[in-house]
This record gives C-alpha cells, structure tokens and sequence, in this order.
C-alpha cells in the first residue's frame, strides 16, 4: 500500500519535486505498506486453520510477531516457465535461486509460498520479522538498479508503479529476468497475486494451497463480523505529517474493498470521490462525514498520534473526530492484499465495532495509544 501512494509522491527526473494527486495510486505493494498488523491491537483469534491442519494463532499474536506464515514444507521449483509480465514482455525465468522482490506484499507472497530462503535483497516496505536482515535495495522509495545488480539476482519481481522507471529499465537492459506485475487494489485480487507469484516462480501447486488458505481464512473472518444496524462510513486518510502529506482516500485508494468486507462504507467513495487520493480539505472532510477514520499506524504517529490528527483542518468538526474514532493498522499490510488480509480485517473489525460488536467507541483514543 506504501508502494501506491509512494508513486503518486515520486517526482520524475525532470520535473520539480511535488505531490501528483491523479497518479495511479500504490506504494509498491503496500493499500497500504504504507498497507503490518502488529499495532492494531485486536483480541479476536482469527478462524482457519493451515494446510497441515493446525489451527491458526490468533490474529493479535500473529501480528504483534508480525511474520510471515510459510506453507508447511518447501516447494520444488517447476522450471523454466514462460510468463507474460504487466509491462507486455514475455519473460522466461530459468533460476529462481536469487529473488528480488521490489515490494513488501510480494516479498510476503515470495516467503509465504516457502521460497523465502531464496530472497536476497527487499525494499523499504517489507517489514516483517523474517525479511528484516535482508540488503535494502531501495533509497528512501526509490529503486536503486546498481544496489539490485550486485547482489546478482536471477529474478526481480516489481509491479507497475515500482520506480523510477530509469531503474526498471536498467534492470531489464542488464538482462536480468524481470516480471511486473499488477498491483493488488482488491480483495478479489488476493488469489490472482498468489497464483501469478506462484505461477512465475514454478510453484503452480504451492499457489493453489496457499490461496485456498487464505480463502478460508477470509471466510472464517468474515463470519466474525458481528451484526449491525447501521454501515459506519469510514474515511481512509494518507498521513505523513513530516512531509506534510495529508490525503483523503477515494473510490480508487484500495481501501473500499477492506472496508466494505468489515461491513462499512468507503466515506470518501460515497462522498463522490472517484480517484485514488485527494488533498484533505475541511469540505472535503465535511462532504464525507466519516463516523469513523482509518489511518496508517506510522501515519498517526507522523502527525503526533490522535491529539495531532485533530489538528489537521476539518477532522475535529467531523463525527469520527468528535467522537475521537480513530482506526490504526500498520502500514506493512493494511493494503496488501495477500496472505495476512484477514489479520487485517480482524483488526479493522475489532477497532470498528469493538469486542461487544456495537460502534461507536471502537478505535483509538488519546495520543497515539489503542483504547
């Protein structure tokens, strides 16, 4: 999710430095990460259970270790395959022995499938435990080509708004296997991502087990969400109060789907916003009228927890800001869409509802801390 809105923010080389609000939005992997789990503070246990049929850890202890959970065992990669990359080019990856995954949801793809042993390198949004060590092959949110070719990858997986494009071109000009691919805005995304990560490392079968785990991991979150009355609107706000970026998410920011799953409605969407992002405003605040906000755990601290966020222009006057109704996931996983959407979800709904399933005094409250 961190991967849309870092490429809406990435200035080109020629032009000045400045925000792009109509840019396709998406981090590079991250709704969100700018999309981990770890700081959202739910109790519910998350339902499922793994293809070896041990049940799943519960959503709050999953998060809080924030790792990835590998399937049961180690793949046999099939090779070579022949694959169509987002960018148009046919693709025949031989080697998948050194991976570089230029996003924090395909890293998380990548180790969830069992290869993870096989990573080499990541970029600034995979933030899980297991990749921490890993070379950072990024400055800031830009992709570095020279620090990506020392480390002599036989694969680099990238998606469409992974830049700049200099360096994506550089990469593939090295003769460096590099497969793009789209990014995931949706919950209908989640097992295309698993398939076509799966499909470009050999791994078909490892693809099917592992999306049908998710499925039903999803399914038995779902499930949970208690019965309301009402459909709290929620508004998705991009925070980044040291680079005062303050942005109000729309019918393309990836959040809807997240939050139309934990049983709310998209405020921005139903305002009448129909691109990914627009600058936060107090009309445009006023016209969504959120009940309640969701933002980015690194994003409220940026602009000084809840206290802070009341100050940006036009919060404090909606319902949500009188009410102090905030929801914090962490930036990691928010938007991912992938294998730990229904930690995600978990957390939105325990926030959202609370854990007598009533809103109205879910969320986060006083500066910063989980109330």
């Amino acid at each position: 999710m961190v991967d849309r809105v870092r490429t809406q923010l990435r200035p080109s080389s020629t032009a000045a430095r400045r925000p792009s609000f109509t840019a396709r939005f998406r981090l590079g992997a991250a709704l969100l990460a700018v999309l981990a789990v770890a700081a959202c503070g739910t109790d519910g246990g998350s339902g499922g259970t793994g293809n070896g049929g041990a049940p799943r850890a519960s959503a709050s202890a999953a998060a809080h270790r924030d790792r990835v959970e590998p399937l049961p065992g180690k793949p046999a990669p099939e090779l070579p395959v022949r694959v169509k990359s987002a960018d148009g080019h046919t693709v025949t990856v031989r080697d998948v022995s050194r991976i570089v995954p230029l996003t924090g949801s395909i890293s998380e793809l990548v180790f969830s499938l069992g290869l993870g042993d096989h990573v080499v390198a990541k970029d600034v949004t995979a933030t899980f435990e297991q990749a921490r060590k890993l070379p950072l092959v990024t400055r800031a949110h830009d992709v570095s080509a020279e620090n990506v070719l020392s480390l002599h990858p036989t694969l680099v997986l990238a998606e469409s708004t992974t830049g700049p494009a200099e360096a994506i071109e550089q990469l593939r000009d090295a003769g460096v296997p590099l497969v793009i691919l789209d990014p995931a805005k949706s919950l209908d995304d989640v097992d295309k991502r698993i398939h076509a990560v799966a499909r470009t490392l050999g791994v078909p079968g490892a693809g099917d087990a592992l999306a049908k785990r998710t499925d039903e991991r999803l399914a038995a979150e779902r499930e949970k969400i208690p019965a309301h009355a009402d459909r709290p609107r929620v508004a998705f706000l991009y925070l980044r109060g040291t680079a005062s970026v303050y942005l109000l998410g729309g019918a393309e920011s990836g959040a809807s789907s997240l939050l139309e799953a934990a049983g709310a409605s998209d405020a921005g969407k139903e305002s009448g916003l129909r691109k990914d992002f627009t600058a936060i405003t107090s009309e445009a605040l006023a016209k969504a009228a959120p009940d309640a906000i969701l933002v980015m755990s690194k994003g409220l601290d940026s602009v000084g927890g809840v206290d802070g966020l009341l100050k940006i222009p036009g919060v404090a006057e909606t319902p949500a800001g009188l009410d102090r109704r905030v929801v914090a996931v962490d930036d990691g996983v928010l938007l991912n869409y992938g294998p730990r959407t229904d930690e995600v979800l978990a957390t939105l709904v325990d926030q959202l509802y609370g854990k007598g399933g009533t809103s109205g005094n879910g969320g986060t409250s006083g500066k910063g801390g989980k109330g």
